[in-house]
């Protein structure tokens, strides 16, 4: 049955392995996130495996599936806090990133409540205008606040996001803001930190060229456990070792055969509400996936196996590829397999639709 994920897992845990390895090796005890492969256990349990001591995830329910495992690791919340998951937060999470004072009390009364002292990572926003507090002296403040006023949370360190929202690239200049304004709070705490998060994925390329600040002593990574090609692809950044062949989709071709390749009549916008131009390329061999935007997001996010298939685009069940140049004689009921991108992973793990199958 189609679509299929192939999941292989040894590939999954060498390539934990080998960041964890780079990671320890700079000073650096690196958080796993579960959230990109929707926390699917037998991945986690790789990762568990290959010595990860934190496992994250943005979804609680992934982290008390971790709990209800009974694997021997920490728990992070990686969203700051809703009021309404507070309990549930206490209950399944040993640390949570946070911002908000008053979620900050919340998260004390629960876990008074519950009988826990709950760890929490401040966050800084260095510019990249998502989570954390921009205003340096309001940082301080709110960091004292946890020390002083709430004896059921622990200001555990801090931390700050790059790249997700602003596109803001991790750099020397920016963590080094951020082990500042951590010895400035160790300072006025009187105590050292545990952690300094200096952000997830895309902040490997700045460790691995060397230009990581010291006092930087952990990173929230996800993306680069299973799909590490943006690591390479857009960052110039090639980590031997690693693959990103830890899942393959496959998806049956409906209809094949010949057809033009610019769209015959008025235009107007397609049925994902954009307007785009079409090369016309004449009359070209050309197969249709049964698999569409509902399943993988962005039909540009998949890699075609085969370097002779290129995808000419897709509506929300269907996708459209180029067969023309390709070595393989594809006939009606034969699959074409791609690799995935971190956003086709987010949508094709999550699809309860598509088939997920460990082939190791």
């Amino acid at each position: 049955m189609y679509p299929k994920l192939e999941i292989d897992t040894q590939l999954v845990y060498n390539n934990a392995r080998i960041l964890r390895r780079l990671c320890l090796e700079k000073g650096i005890e690196p958080t796993a996130v579960i959230k990109g492969f929707n926390g699917i256990d037998y991945i986690t349990e790789a990762i568990v495996r290959a010595g990860y001591r934190c496992i994250a995830s943005s979804r609680i329910p992934h982290l008390k599936a971790v709990k209800d495992r009974g694997y021997e690791v920490e728990t992070l919340a990686l969203r700051i806090p809703m009021l309404s998951e507070v309990e549930e937060l206490v209950a399944y999470c040993d640390i949570s990133l946070n911002s908000e004072p008053q979620t900050l009390r919340a998260i004390d009364a629960e876990s008074a409540r519950q009988g826990k002292v709950h760890k929490v990572i401040l966050m800084r926003d260095l510019g990249d205008l998502r989570e954390g507090l921009i205003d340096r002296a309001r940082f301080y403040e709110v960091a004292i606040m946890i020390e002083q006023e709430l004896p059921h949370v622990m200001l555990y360190g801090v931390g700050a996001n790059l790249t997700c929202y602003g596109s803001v690239i991790p750099t020397t200049k920016n963590l080094s803001e951020l082990v500042k304004d951590a010895f400035e709070v160790e300072q006025r705490i009187s105590r050292k930190l545990d952690v300094v998060s200096g952000g997830s994925t895309s902040s490997l390329p700045l460790l691995i060229k060397g230009g990581m600040p010291q006092g930087v002593n952990n990173l929230r990574i996800g993306e680069a456990l299973v799909v590490p090609c943006d690591l390479l692809d857009y960052w110039q950044c090639d980590v031997p070792g690693l693959s990103n062949a830890t899942m393959t989709l496959k998806t049956e071709i409906i209809e094949i055969g010949e057809k033009p390749t610019k769209p015959i009549g008025k235009q107007g916008v397609n049925g994902m509400g954009t307007k785009r131009e079409y090369e016309n390329k004449g009359i070209r061999r050309r197969a249709l996936l049964a698999i569409g935007v509902f399943d993988v997001g962005d039909y540009e996010k998949l890699i075609p196996v085969d370097p002779g298939v290129t995808l000419l685009g897709g509506s929300s069940d269907h996708l459209i590829a180029d067969i023309q140049e390709s070595k393989q004689a594809y006939m009606l009921g034969d699959t074409v397999a791609f690799e995935l991108r971190y956003k086709s992973m987010l949508f094709a793990t999550g699809n309860p639709l598509i088939k997920k199958v460990r082939v190791r």
